[in-house]
């Protein structure tokens, strides 16, 4: 991007109305989300149609990929997040350099993870909690995920850095038509191919390949920061500013996949269809969760770009917007998933009344604390990019591990199943008590800066 171009961009983030502006970047994140929370509904659905238990292996597996996931935005948000500060602050070559280093850093780590992981597959589904029945369509689907881990890691970096930037446009195609493409080769070879399940982690991982490509040629086309080999520069300094910003989602990640194999454990004693039910509500919800992820990744760049430029009313004001937006959407999503679960989860499995009727509790049971999680996750994005680290990584890790991990031990021992199908609510309303307390004091810190800048400004008149 050139300086003048650089400069409207500049002009752009921090001077347009904010709640415009939030909305314009939020419209491709949205859709991204959307998409991408979608094909991973299609997995489940079309794995579905061969039954309860190859329904319970992605289940099963999904930890593994919220690893994966969880290094991917451990550099891209962490690099992401320090590249729009940067240009803020208008030091445009260590915004190249943190991506280039955030980029090649990723792409070494899910080549690891997919060499470790093709090492100890067998065992590793055991650790994951696949049963006898289980075991061998999870094995199939594991073996194929891995291969596509170096792509699905390295898409997530170059997807954070893209948005950051105040590119989202090409983030969106990047992963629309990755995942658009995965809902068309599910069907084609698990059914027309006869590869089972090991079609669907095949469809995921070639969908991940053609994301990467994709949004590596967006990333050169865009015109902002290039990821160059030659800017590639690993530094101690780097990478602790780097885990300032990635930190959080590493915990947020990383934590709910333990908190999905500990899910998975607490619901083995009853069987495929509780596991089958718990994987179906987990899809679910995070399809709705995806909205209001995409909407609050519309605010990222606002906030990275006008904390950097010393802007804390705007923001201040773009945080609230997207507060009181997202509590309206979950709330009228709550009541609508309450209202229809049955028929919600029997588009996956309507065939087995044990997995609707444990899924419906369940679903149900969620929608109860679902509208309060705008303002956990939005006080998460807040806090994270403005490089409150330990802060955000509290706020982050609260939902799927400080709260949920502690309680599905303990709930399901004295409860049963019903111990396990509350776990998720009784976590997130504890979560919202503790985001209250962690970031209300910063707002009011936000505001007081603000106030002394504009008093400041009267002085000086």
């Amino acid at each position: 991007m050139n300086d003048s171009a650089q400069e409207r961009k500049y002009i752009q983030m921090t001077q347009a109305p904010v709640e415009a502006l939030i909305c314009k970047m939020a419209v491709p994140t949205v859709a991204s989300m959307l998409i991408t929370s979608i094909y991973n509904m299609a997995d489940t659905f079309f794995v579905g149609r061969l039954g309860t238990s190859a329904t319970g292996a992605v289940g099963v597996v999904f930890p593994l990929m919220a690893i994966i996931q969880a290094v991917g935005f451990f550099f891209g948000q962490g690099s992401g997040n320090y590249i729009s500060r940067q240009l803020g602050a208008q030091h445009r070559e260590e915004a190249e350099r943190m991506a280039a280093t955030g980029f090649f850093s990723a792409l070494a780590a899910g080549f690891l993870i997919m060499a470790a992981g093709l090492l100890i597959r067998s065992p590793l589904c055991r650790l994951l909690g696949a049963t006898e029945t289980i075991y061998p369509y999870a094995l199939d689907y594991l073996t194929l995920i891995l291969a596509g881990a170096p792509f699905m890691t390295a898409s997530l970096v170059l997807n954070n850095q893209l948005r950051l930037q105040g590119n989202a446009t090409y983030a969106m195609v990047g992963l629309m038509v990755g995942g658009l493409l995965n809902m068309a080769l599910d069907p084609l070879f698990i059914f027309t191919f006869h590869m089972g399940i090991s079609g669907a982690a095949l469809a995921t991982s070639l969908s991940q390949v053609v994301s990467f490509v994709l949004l590596l040629a967006g990333m050169m086309r865009a015109g902002g920061i290039q990821v160059r080999w030659r800017l590639f520069s690993p530094s101690l300094s780097r990478y602790r500013a780097l885990a300032g910003g990635g930190l959080p989602s590493l915990f947020r990640q990383g934590l709910g996949s333990v908190a999905i194999t500990c899910l998975n454990t607490a619901a083995y004693p009853f069987g495929d269809v509780a596991i089958a039910a718990m994987s179906i509500v987990s899809r679910v919800s995070q399809f709705a969760i995806s909205a209001l992820i995409g909407f609050g990744q519309g605010f990222q760049p606002v906030c990275g770009f006008n904390y950097g430029a010393g802007k804390y009313g705007r923001v201040i004001r773009g945080y609230w917007f997207c507060v009181w937006v997202s509590t309206a959407v979950l709330a009228v999503l709550s009541m609508v998933g309450a209202v229809f679960a049955p028929q919600i989860i029997a588009i996956f499995r309507g065939d087995d009344p044990q997995v609707i009727q444990i899924g419906t509790a369940t679903l149900r049971l969620q929608c109860i604390s679902f509208p309060l999680m705008g303002w956990v996750i939005l006080c998460n994005m807040l806090l994270q990019n403005i490089a409150l680290t330990v802060k955000a990584s509290v706020v982050a890790a609260a939902r799927q591990g400080l709260f949920f991990i502690p309680l599905i031990l303990i709930l399901p021992q004295t409860m049963g199943l019903f111990g396990v199908e509350v776990c998720q609510t009784v976590s997130d309303l504890c979560s919202f008590a503790l985001s209250l307390v962690v970031t209300l004091p910063v707002l009011a810190a936000f505001s007081r800066l603000e106030r002394e800048k504009a008093a400041g400004n009267e002085n000086n008149l």
